[in-house]
């Protein structure tokens, strides 16, 4: 196949590596809007906010932001703030509420952001690969100069952004330690990318499963969500996400012999979460592990990936369980004969 004929979102998820070291290169020249704001302690609540991806991928930062700095974040969908915010938002507080989007034209992230220009106690800013975006004029945003994308599911876009606002918390948090394992990920990524497109790409050629179940939890808990948009989005099949001891609760009744259960599995909880893994595998279920490393308790998997970076934290790690996953997403759409460029009934941003 000729490279004009492979599809775009192919060539952007394979970009990943290129566009998340652009955008730690672009938060250099950006440390003035980490001290404005969220190194600012004069804030005492960080709010990310997005919708679809962007909200799944602010349960990341928002995760990271906690564990990395000690201090109080969430994720909130966009449209919560501008639809209900009185019920979303806690009074009293001095909150800076973060804009999460690819395009800076998501309608409910403007929306958002204008329904609280003047509140006393609300600042905004945000990150986004767009610099001549709506959002990116009407407050101070970090930019991913690489984030761009055609595709309309974001794969790039996603990665960079997570990890660069990652590497800006690494520097809110006055802690190097968090820095240099971000630079380890980036040593990592290249040739992981390369590893889990071969990896999936088999895999997906030698399986079949009717539903896919995606599990994690903290910073993989947003990314597990992620995952299970990617598979649906491109493939339009049964799939699903949940922390990962929650499925061990009522969901795991759905598991059969047609069901793939995807763990991204921590590090910090490993023993656990593999103790789930093994019972959906006495139930019949495929198990995929995507992992720092293999080991003895990883044997009864079907498939393990390892991403490395054992020695570093399950947050700087995130964007290292991605290429998998948007692979698995890719391939299933083309197994099936669909084309994973123009995905039904979606567009790159959702207006309203």
């Amino acid at each position: 196949m000729s490279n004009e004929n492979v599809p775009i979102t192919y060539k952007e998820i394979s970009a990943q590596a290129e566009a998340i070291k652009a955008a730690w290169e672009q938060l250099q020249k950006q440390p003035d809007w980490v001290n404005r704001y969220i190194g600012n302690e004069k804030y005492d609540e960080v709010v990310f906010i997005g919708s679809g991806s962007s909200y799944y991928q602010s349960i990341t930062m928002a995760a990271t932001f906690r564990k990395w700095t000690g201090r109080s974040a969430s994720a909130q969908p966009s449209s919560d703030i501008f639809l209900i915010r009185d019920s979303t938002l806690a009074r009293g507080k001095q909150i800076l509420i973060v804009g999460v989007s690819r395009s800076g034209e998501s309608h409910e992230v403007i929306l958002a952001l204008e329904s609280v220009k003047g509140v006393s106690h609300i600042d905004t800013c945000g990150i986004t690969a767009h610099e001549t975006s709506k959002m990116f004029g009407m407050t101070e945003c970090l930019l991913s100069p690489l984030g761009k994308e055609k595709s309309t599911v974001m794969s790039k876009s996603l990665s960079s952004m997570t990890f660069m606002m990652q590497a800006a918390i690494a520097m809110a948090s006055g802690q190097d330690a968090y820095l240099q394992e971000l630079q380890t990920v980036l040593e990592l990524d290249e040739e992981l990318v390369k590893a889990s497109d071969t990896i999936i790409k088999e895999w997906v050629a030698a399986h079949d499963c009717n539903k896919t179940i995606y599990l994690g939890l903290g910073a993989l808990g947003g990314l597990a969500l992620e995952a299970c948009l990617k598979l649906k989005e491109m493939t339009y099949t049964w799939t699903e996400a949940y922390g990962t001891l929650e499925f061990r609760h009522g969901p795991k009744s759905i598991v059969d012999s047609g069901t793939l259960v995807c763990l991204l599995l921590s590090e910090s909880t490993r023993e656990y979460e593999l103790k789930v893994a093994r019972e959906m595998k006495e139930y019949g279920a495929q198990v995929l592990l995507i992992t720092a490393k293999c080991g003895d308790d990883t044997d009864f998997a079907d498939l393990v990936i390892e991403v490395g970076g054992a020695e570093i934290s399950d947050e700087a790690r995130s964007v290292l369980y991605l290429p998998a996953v948007q692979y698995n997403g890719y391939y299933s759409a083309m197994k099936l004969g669909l084309n994973p460029d123009d995905p039904r009934n979606l567009t790159q941003f959702v207006q309203i």
